[in-house]
């Protein structure tokens, strides 16, 4: 004889079934949970690994080019460039700085691709600078040429080392433990602004040693004026370089004008593409010996 199931015999067992598959779905879940945050944390280790790697590799390249190299403090005048007329313009206090010299001949046997030593005083950056053509290869690339996330210090495949254009612009990637131009935020510090000995940068190539003087020094999200290296009349120059002031917050004034050759240094400020940029014109410059 068939036996049915009392209403309340049907719904306990039901209430048996939901609570197994509720604790089945639990588990599952928690599974699920356990899988993702075991998967986070081995890609931190990773992450954090691969930073190490290069991090480690980086300043094993700058010791053996800081070994590598001699640099010489130089104090001959040399050739000043679009002196104003203004003798009571700072401009004639930033001449008196000495050359830096780096013979690039070594370096160039590590890698044929540099074209010249960067300096920016009370900053980590004193790197040689290499150029190939295009923008992209040293983002992931070392001095050495080996892939490295950490990149190198890089002028604009659009520029020319020998013929300075309107503006050359330098690009390295911000490293946390600030090399590269990981310290280039320490120009945004007043500390750093307050020392009016600061505002040089020193860029020694194959041919001469120069002397950049910074005009403007500020952080804006990414675009593509800042970073224009020619400009087809002298009018468009004058705009660029109005609206480049007109961004400086630091507290130097620099008078800069359409015959000035400006000198770009950018990196990156955050992941949201923030930038920091600074701008300086070349005052003067030596021939190498």
């Amino acid at each position: 004889m068939k036996k049915y199931m009392t209403i309340e015999a049907y719904f306990k067992t039901r209430a048996i079934d939901m609570e197994k598959d509720t604790k089945r779905k639990g588990k599952r879940i928690r599974y699920v949970l356990l899988i993702l945050c075991l998967s986070l944390i081995v890609f931190s280790l990773y992450t954090l690994l691969n930073w190490y790697l290069d991090h480690s590799k980086i300043r094993q390249i700058s010791t053996e080019i800081d070994k590598s190299i001699v640099i010489k403090e130089k104090q001959e005048q040399g050739e000043l460039v679009n002196p104003p007329q203004d003798k009571s313009s700072n401009y004639y206090q930033y001449i008196k700085v000495p050359y830096y010299e780096v013979s690039l001949s070594i370096l160039s046997t590590k890698n044929s691709d540099t074209v010249g030593f960067l300096r920016l005083r009370n900053t980590k950056i004193n790197y040689p600078v290499v150029q190939t053509t295009d923008n992209a290869y040293y983002l992931n690339h070392s001095f050495d040429k080996s892939e490295n996330d950490a990149g190198w210090i890089f002028m604009d495949y659009r520029n020319r080392v020998d013929t300075l254009q309107d503006n050359t612009i330098l690009y390295g990637h911000a490293r946390l433990d600030g090399t590269l131009f990981g310290s280039l935020k320490d120009t945004l510090s007043s500390s750093w602004q307050k020392d009016l000995d600061n505002y040089v940068i020193f860029l020694s190539t194959q041919k001469e040693n120069m002397v950049f003087q910074i005009f403007s020094i500020y952080t804006i999200q990414k675009e593509s004026y800042y970073i224009t290296t020619t400009f087809k009349s002298k009018m468009q120059k004058q705009i660029w370089l109005n609206t480049m002031k007109e961004r400086n917050t630091s507290s130097i004034d620099t008078d800069v004008n359409v015959n000035d050759k400006v000198l770009t240094l950018s990196t990156c400020q955050d992941n949201q593409g923030g930038r920091v940029v600074v701008h300086a014109k070349l005052i003067k410059k030596q021939k190498k010996g």
